[in-house]
């Protein structure tokens, strides 16, 4: 790099003034020859011997000047650099590359490194890399977040452009300057953090405690000794609050309101919200234990907001079964406990209501659209079947949307296809069902609550009736906005709710043999043969449609497998890997079926019938995607390991989709999933 330094401005007019004075001067000469040629000779020997004394001097004295404005300089520059090396802020120079030229003494002290330190600036801080560096790229600027030996900085980076720089000069004047430098400056804001942290721990959170089956517990215990139960609860209750130096209200006999610091949830969580379990300690002869649902909202924009989310947290608690704790903020929804197995509920008035409900519903509308999830199973269809009866009962235009026959339900399709008994129109496909909703339309959704996997997103934006019937535990997404929303994660199937609603619809309502093999085959399925989650209201729902015509042998001939199935779901099982000791995980290999999911399904509840096997997990790989089967009996809640992989379903039964990747990728991401949560406690 070549560099030439000449003088500019002001101080460069000044020292050639003489010489301005010397040319003036020979005009004068000229004008005096026209007058008088000896006095022309007198003044041009002075003018010559002006030039001669004013030009030696300007050369010989240019360089003392300038050694004199240099050592100003130099001096003036001292100071500057004094001030700034006595900067309490933490200032450093670096060049082009990120080596370190310059520090001051504050940056010094940050970094324990003596005067003299020129290394680059990524030894010091490693996530500051010369990528992330201002460049002759157009990035002028730059700001991080630092963290060094437990203090919080703000690290800003700005270019300094040489040439700019002597350009801005008063005196240089300078040609080829080239390069550039980067000052760094660091804002220590730990002090600022902690003040914030600390008025974020003392932000509001609201809560909302249940107890979930009280009415149940109170039931098996004394009468005499009901008071005790509930004042022990209480006691447990406003206790366990009172330590986290919260207030407990008790609204109803058996509703919690809750105040607490944001600071106190963070406790909770680390807890992972022991007063689940402590709550079902509380026993004084009662033989069932009693569990509670917490629902809290917090981070909202204002007290009302945060109240919002605790309601809403405590409906997505009950909504997957009660007995867990569920944390709302605008960002994200977190799930603690959940371990317990839903109590079945004797009572049917819940049904009751809801069926009435249902039929005003229909009643107000001219057209019923149907609708299960992707790749509906046989409870999905057989609900459908169920509310399409109940819909033709009360004299309404009825039609199923389904896109695809998968070959597990392609025999109970075949029972309403070309059947003179049911309109042509009964099965119609999306674009068909978008044409036919209209304001005077009622949309059922059956066996989901989850609206991106239903079989038309679309048709729940455009009918205004929405009705959801399901019996899947409710996640962060839900159908929203929703008439009537009937979700009983207890149900073994959707096929057994409707049932009940069938009951209490219509007097005297007549159902056809087909459909009640529908909704008969939906139950038989979703339970495993009647061997998984089945409850009294089960048996009662599979007698009342035997008596409706529901035949077991005609069932059992319209599920008989083909022997390749039979031979990949046994290949499945024989395949299995034992992980950790109780957890069996399996792929199934069935690309020449039309079915593999459902033969993955069928081979995880296989699994189960190995001792010492708590849970099961079958990976199938189908149309570009991983289809995890996963299955329990009562020990592990599979619904939360699916939950963590974007999935769901029940605590003995669920599921979830991966894409992108491979099997052995997906299995890899199983078992972290599983270690994860046997190391936090989680299962």
């Amino acid at each position: 790099m070549k560099n030439r330094i000449k003088l500019k401005g002001h101080i460069k007019t000044y020292l050639q003034f003489c010489i301005y004075l010397g040319a003036l001067l020979c005009v004068v000469d000229i004008a005096v020859f026209m007058l008088d040629y000896r006095a022309g000779i007198l003044l041009t020997i002075f003018t010559l011997f002006y030039l001669a004394i004013t030009f030696t001097l300007y050369y010989r004295n240019k360089p003392l000047i300038m050694n004199e404005l240099v050592s100003f300089a130099t001096e003036y520059g001292q100071i500057q650099r004094k001030l700034l090396r006595d900067l309490d802020l933490p200032y450093a120079l670096l060049d082009d590359a990120g080596k370190v030229i310059w520090t001051n003494i504050a940056f010094e002290t940050v970094i324990h490194q003596g005067k003299g330190f020129n290394k680059s600036i990524t030894s010091v801080f490693p996530t500051i890399t010369r990528d992330r560096l201002p460049d002759d790229n157009g990035v002028d600027e730059a700001q991080y977040e630092l963290e060094y030996e437990g203090r919080e900085y703000v690290a800003k980076f700005r270019k300094i452009s040489l040439k700019e720089m002597a350009e801005r000069s008063d005196m240089i004047d300078a040609v080829d300057y080239n390069g550039y430098l980067i000052a760094m400056y660091m804002y220590d804001e730990t002090a600022l953090h902690i003040a914030l942290q600390e008025v974020d721990d003392q932000s509001l959170a609201v809560g909302m405690i249940y107890l979930d089956n009280y009415d149940e517990a109170l039931e098996s215990v004394e009468e005499v000794r009901r008071s005790l139960l509930i004042a022990l609860i209480d006691r447990k209750i406003n206790k366990y609050i009172s330590a986290l130096d919260g207030i407990s209200k008790k609204l109803e006999k058996d509703k919690y309101l809750v105040i607490l610091r944001k600071k106190a949830i963070a406790s909770l969580e680390d807890n992972r919200f022991d007063l689940l379990e402590e709550v079902k300690t509380v026993n004084i002869g009662n033989e069932m234990a009693v569990t509670i649902s917490i629902g809290i909202g917090l981070d909202g924009l204002s007290y009302a907001q945060n109240y919002e989310f605790s309601r809403n947290a405590i409906d997505l608690a009950l909504g997957r079964g009660g007995d867990q704790a569920v944390i709302k903020t605008p960002e994200s929804i977190t799930y603690f406990g959940g371990k317990s197995q839903q109590m079945e509920k004797n009572t049917r008035v819940k049904a009751r209501v809801k069926a009435h409900a249902l039929r005003e519903i229909i009643t107000g509308k001219d057209r019923v659209i149907v609708m299960g999830h992707r790749m509906p199973d046989v409870d999905s269809f057989g609900s459908a079947v169920g509310i399409c009866r109940v819909a033709q009962a009360l004299e309404r235009k009825t039609h199923i949307v389904l896109n695809e026959v998968p070959s597990a339900i392609q025999p109970l399709v075949d029972l309403f296809k070309n059947n003179p008994e049911y309109d042509e129109d009964l099965i119609v496909s999306s674009q068909q069902a978008m044409e036919l909703a209209n304001n005077n339309t009622v949309l059922v959704v059956v066996d989901v609550n989850k609206p991106s996997i239903t079989e038309c997103p679309e048709l729940l934006r455009t009918c205004k009736s929405v009705v959801v019937l399901d019996h899947h535990r409710q996640g962060a997404e839900t159908i929203e906005n929703a008439t009537l929303s009937y979700v009983e994660p207890y149900a073994s199937s959707a096929c057994e709710m409707v049932s009940e609603i069938l009951q209490y619809t219509y007097d005297n309502i007549k159902i056809r043999p087909e459909e009640a093999d529908c909704m008969y085959s939906g139950i038989m399925v979703d339970t495993n043969n009647f061997m998984t989650k089945t409850g009294v209201r089960t048996f009662e729902a599979a007698a009342f449609l035997r008596r409706n015509g529901a035949d077991v042998t005609r069932v059992r001939k319209l599920f008989r497998e083909d022997a390749l199935e039979y031979k990949a779901r046994a290949d499945a099982v024989s395949q299995a890997e034992i992980y950790k000791q109780f957890f069996a995980i399996s792929v199934c290999t069935a690309d020449e079926l039309p079915s593999p999911t459902v033969i993955g399904a069928q081979a995880a509840n296989e699994l189960l019938n190995i001792r010492g096997v708590k849970a099961s997990f079958v990976l199938t790989d189908y149309q570009g995607k991983i289809y995890v089967s996963a299955r329990s009996i009562d020990e592990v809640n599979v619904q939360i390991i699916m939950e963590k992989m974007g999935g769901g379903g029940h605590m003995s039964t669920a599921a979830c989709q991966m894409e992108g990747i491979g099997l052995v990728e997906a299995i890899g991401i199983v078992k972290r999933t599983i270690d994860d949560m046997l190391e936090n406690g989680e299962i």
